[in-house]
């Protein structure tokens, strides 16, 4: 790794996978100055080529390896299926480099847990884009709940909905042993921290879950999603999921995440809250996950209803999350310590234990 990690130097980065993820943080590194992408890596080859064209990228490789051995490297974004993050996050920490990988971490708690002991051994950031958390809607929601306006939250629940929406029926997406998980592990770890988010992050002490697996076995809910993967796996995951979480202090969260389901056509996201003083609730009606939402708040005073709509826009996504690893790895090395992917961790943690439980058919204690 070069030393240049202060603010007035130029960072040097490279992208791992080749996909929409990929190219949000391809483009957000370079929208930002003072940055330069000097390697990407892929399979695809004449995608690979067409990106390094139209975005002048000098290293073009079809094997990460070769890519995390450019001399000048400081960083790396591993956008990859979830199988790979965490091979080659390790092999990016051990070389000193900051890492920004896509979520889960990983497949599971331990494959997590190895990633964030090689961040710690290495002194290096290791982030994971959560970009639903950066949505201006929820970010208006959090400052809501924080002003303390609804007292004290006792009960919430968050979903992640799609009618036809299982990406890549028979790719790495369908297959237990690449992806760790169906929609709980892919659209549900979202769901799960943007609602422990605007809770406070208080610690689950108890997860209760179930799985089912009723229309993707059958060849029905796929979404027609492109994917590089040109495997035929098995359907061996589940396209629905509900965990019921304990929280320290009593409160409960409620989480749903669903690839597919005889639903209304767009994707709902959304996230309701009881509190002591009032209530509130996000709701997301797209296509796609880029559209504002509309957060309800649920008030009262004098014994007369003081409800109002509060509306927010979806937010900058990965641009933000990239602005933020950036400002991270080039501020002071103190501070990195901070981002070694616990937090990604705790997540993992949480949905093995929703697995367990759904196998199981027990409350498992954290």
């Amino acid at each position: 790794m070069s030393s240049s990690s202060s603010t007035s130097d130029r960072l040097r980065v490279g992208v791992v996978g080749l996909g929409w993820a990929g190219q949000q943080h391809l483009d957000a590194y370079q929208a930002i100055d003072g940055v330069e992408v000097i390697g990407l890596a892929g399979k695809e080859t004449q995608l690979l080529a067409d990106l390094g064209e139209r975005h002048a990228v000098p290293g073009l490789f079809e094997g990460w390896e070769e890519l995390l051995a450019l001399p000048d490297l400081d960083a790396v974004s591993v956008a990859v299926p979830t199988f790979l993050h965490a091979p080659i996050t390790i092999a990016a920490l051990e070389r000193g480099l900051h890492v920004l990988s896509e979520k889960p971490i990983a497949r599971d708690a331990a494959e997590g847990r190895k990633m964030v002991e090689a961040a710690r051994k290495a002194g290096r950031v290791l982030d994971v884009a959560f970009n639903h958390r950066r949505r201006e809607d929820i970010g208006k929601l959090k400052e809501i709940i924080v002003s303390g306006e609804l007292g004290r939250p006792y009960y919430a629940k968050a979903s992640w909905l799609r009618r036809s929406g299982i990406p890549g029926l028979g790719s790495w997406f369908t297959s237990r042993e690449l992806a760790g998980g169906g929609p709980l592990a892919d659209i549900g770890v979202h769901v799960l921290d943007y609602a422990l988010y605007l809770l406070g992050e208080p610690k689950v002490v108890a997860v209760s879950a179930v799985t089912y697996s009723e229309l993707g076995p059958r060849g029905r809910g796929g979404s027609g999603r492109a994917t590089a993967d040109t495997s035929k796996s098995k359907f061996e995951v589940e396209d629905f999921a509900s965990a019921f979480l304990r929280l320290e202090g009593g409160a409960t969260l409620l989480i749903e995440a669903g690839w597919a389901s005889y639903r209304a056509p767009e994707d709902l996201i959304d996230f309701t809250v009881y509190g002591t003083d009032g209530g509130a609730e996000l709701r997301v009606d797209a296509t796609t996950a880029g559209s504002g939402g509309t957060v309800k708040v649920f008030t009262e005073a004098n014994g007369e209803n003081t409800d109002r709509v509060v509306d927010g826009g979806p937010g900058r996504a990965h641009r933000q999350v990239v602005e933020e690893f950036v400002e991270v790895v080039r501020g002071d090395p103190a501070g990195w310590s901070a981002h070694d992917g616990s937090l990604a961790l705790s997540r993992a943690e949480i949905i093995d234990a929703a697995y367990l439980s759904a196998k199981t058919n027990k409350e498992v204690q954290l």
